[in-house]
Order: C-alpha cells, then structure tokens, then sequence
C-alpha cells in the first residue's frame, strides 16, 4: 500500500548564496511541522528586508550547518492552523502577528512554523496587510529608543531615515513620548517625516548634519559615513543607537549601542492596541501577491514605506 503524498504549499525558496535575487525561485514545498512550542500559521501577509539575503542564518541554521532551500521573510500576520506539544498561550483558529525566527524557513509561504512565544494575538478590526508591517519595525523603533537609547520626555531625539519602516515608527512613539523629534531622509520623504510628527526636518542630501546641534539620542538604520557623523552630535551622557553595524567611531562623552531586533508578545500586544487607538500608523507603500514577491525584492523604483507581501486572500 502507497503512503499518501505529503500536502504542498507555495513558497519563495533560495539555494544559491552567490545567485543574490536571481537565486530566489516561486516554488512548492511541504507543509511544515510543528515542532516543541510552535505553532503552525497560515500566511494571511507577510514582509521581508531586501538585505537578508546577505544574513548568516539566511542560509544556516543555528549549528551551522546548510539549511537551503530556505524561505526568507520573517514577519507575517495570519490565522493558527496548528499546534505543536507543549503550545500555550495560542489556540487553533486564532488570529496572530509577529516574527518567524531568524535562523528558520521564514513567512514567503502559505504556511510557516513558528515558536509561540515570538506571536501575539491579533485584534479583530486590525488588518493583516498593516499588521505585517508592524513586528520588525516595531519591535526596533521601541528597543532602539527606550530599552537602548533611554529616551524620556523632554529630550531631543534625531532619527535617521524617518520615513522608512522602523524610522516612520519611531517617530511616532517618540513624538507620543513627549520628546522633541528631528528626522532626516531625502528631499522626498520631507513631507511624509512631517506628517508623521518630525519637529524638524533634514535633508542628508542638501543640508549640513552638523547644524543640528546637540541630540539626547541617535536612532541610526544607515550606518556608514551617517553613523560616524552622528556620534559627535550626541551631548554629554546621551545615547546613538543604531541597528546598521557595530559602531567604531564612539560619542566622547555618551553610550554607543549596536543591536539586533528580539521577540516581544508583551511589546507586540501594546503596539497592536496602539494601531487600534489610531495612535500609530505603520507606512506601507506597495502591496504585491506572493506571485510578484520575487520583483519586490528589487523594485522598479523607490517608494515610501514597507512592501508587504499578500500571501492568502482575507
């Protein structure tokens, strides 16, 4: 008697490491399994970060060892399908949003695998497009500036890139924090930064960085040449933070941190009922079906905000 065959599902899978975009493929696989503590999620949108075909875990596991095909992304907003012995917390049929594990087949996948305790529930009148925007950039915009950069009420806070993803949310938790907000960009991210709370607005590519004077806290996502010029716009006791790359030119009399994103349910359940309230507004540009996701990875042209990918029609 024939073993019946194993469901597939689609997904966006990469094997060659030096192939860079050209490498990723729309392809099928088996459904995944519910390990320990996991749950299985149906992928109602999902979003990615171009650059992570570059990571490390992209294309190992945590032992090191080669883990292709691998699905990238890692952020999604779905419904439990399953769950695996030991789950709590979360029930069949429930409604989540959060991230798939660095180091694990990630969310450009109908379904995908993922430890619990990386999800929170989703409330009802939260779309899963905008609900997919928020894990990444949300959970960086709050550690960058309040677990790392300490930043409280009253002080002054420059934010690179304040009209990209993590950049766009932060403003808006600093502004509602009571802090004095500086964003930088491009000449065309001027009014979107402004909309979204900037006091102040700078242009890296026409105005002087140096003339905005001391800063409490750098929240940096561009590294480089940016980064360097920032430190010395950090006064005595303040705080750059950045999530770019570790950090060789120091503030003379301030704290530099380098950091990378962690889970947080606790963190996810307050950002989601802030999304609720209307107090905060994840940007997201384009909205593409997973048959396109392979072009998202390379657009034809810039735009505001995060591409989500719709796996699953709501």
């Amino acid at each position: 008697m024939s073993l019946p065959e194993e469901p597939l599902m689609r997904a966006v899978t990469v094997r060659d490491r030096d192939a860079g975009v050209g490498g990723l493929a729309l392809t099928e696989l088996p459904h995944p399994h519910a390990a320990e503590n996991d749950v299985i999620v149906r992928v109602h949108a999902a979003g990615f970060t171009p650059g992570e075909l570059t990571w490390p875990a992209t294309w190992t596991d945590r032992a090191g060892r080669d883990r292709t095909p691998s699905v990238p992304g890692h952020e999604l907003s779905g419904v439990v399908t399953g769950l695996g012995y030991g789950t709590t917390g979360l029930t069949v049929g429930q409604r989540v949003f959060g991230l798939a594990d660095w180091a694990r087949d990630g969310t450009l996948a109908e379904y995908t695998a993922v430890e619990a305790r990386n999800l929170a529930p989703l409330p009802a009148d939260v779309d899963h497009v905008t609900a997919a925007a928020l894990p990444v950039s949300g959970l960086t915009a709050w550690q960058g500036l309040f677990d790392h950069g300490r930043l409280t009420t009253g002080q002054t806070v420059l934010i690179h890139g304040a009209a990209g993803g993590v950049g766009s949310i932060a403003v808006q938790l600093a502004r509602e924090a009571g802090a004095r907000v500086i964003g930088t960009g491009r000449a065309a991210d001027r009014d979107l930064a402004l909309d979204l709370g900037v006091t102040a607005f700078v242009d890296l590519q026409a105005d002087r960085l140096e003339d905005i004077g001391e800063v409490d806290v750098v929240l940096d996502v561009i590294g480089g040449e940016i980064l360097d010029r920032s430190t010395a716009l950090v006064r005595p006791g303040g705080t750059l933070v950045t999530i770019a790359h570790p950090v060789t030119v120091h503030p003379a009399d301030g704290r530099a941190v380098f950091f990378v994103v962690e889970p947080d349910r606790a963190r996810l359940t307050d950002l989601a009922a802030r999304l609720r309230d209307g107090r905060l507004r994840p940007v997201v540009g384009a909205v593409r079906p997973l048959t396109e996701a392979i072009a998202a990875f390379t657009p034809e042209k810039r735009t505001p905000g995060r591409t989500i990918i719709r796996v699953t029609e709501d």
